[in-house]
């Protein structure tokens, strides 16, 4: 059985890079595969820079299948999230976050959270519950890698 505890999986760093170039790297879809701790993005069409709720972006995974990402959270510099659905479709209910908090001028606190407690669709829960913390740790030190870089 499933508490609601992991319904929600959380991984956070300190990174050596300003607020500002991390966010860029993750409001900007194109450049996600080149973090994705998941090994799931392909690739994403450049010009989709996200810069407010309601907006839309579009991913190919890398097994061909295409996502469109719902934003909805959104806070310049500081906050993303995102809904991802089939084209089309409505989303299920699992949702992506970034949160980016500013230590000082050159260090950044970096929050990735996964949350499916509103997850809907049955076929997707194997692979909401299978999502760890260290998969998403996994995108949060790749981005530290590119931001530090």
């Amino acid at each position: 059985m499933t508490t609601p505890s992991t319904y929600v999986v959380t991984a956070r760093r300190t990174i050596a890079a300003d607020a500002e170039r991390i966010f860029d790297l993750i409001a900007d879809p194109s450049l996600q595969p080149r973090w994705d701790g998941n090994d799931n993005l392909a690739e994403a069409p450049a010009g989709q820079r996200v810069r407010e709720v309601g907006e839309v972006f579009v991913m190919t995974l890398t097994n061909g299948g295409i996502r469109e990402n719902r934003v909805v959270e959104f806070a310049e510099g500081r906050l993303i999230a995102w809904l991802p659905s089939d084209p089309g479709d409505a989303p299920p209910g699992h949702l992506w976050r970034w949160e980016v908090e500013p230590v000082d001028a050159t260090s950044t606190l970096v929050t990735h959270t996964y949350d499916w407690s509103r997850l809907t669709d049955e076929n997707r829960l194997a692979r909401a519950q299978a999502t760890t913390s260290a998969e998403l740790q996994a995108s949060v030190d790749r981005l530290a890698a590119l931001a530090e870089s």
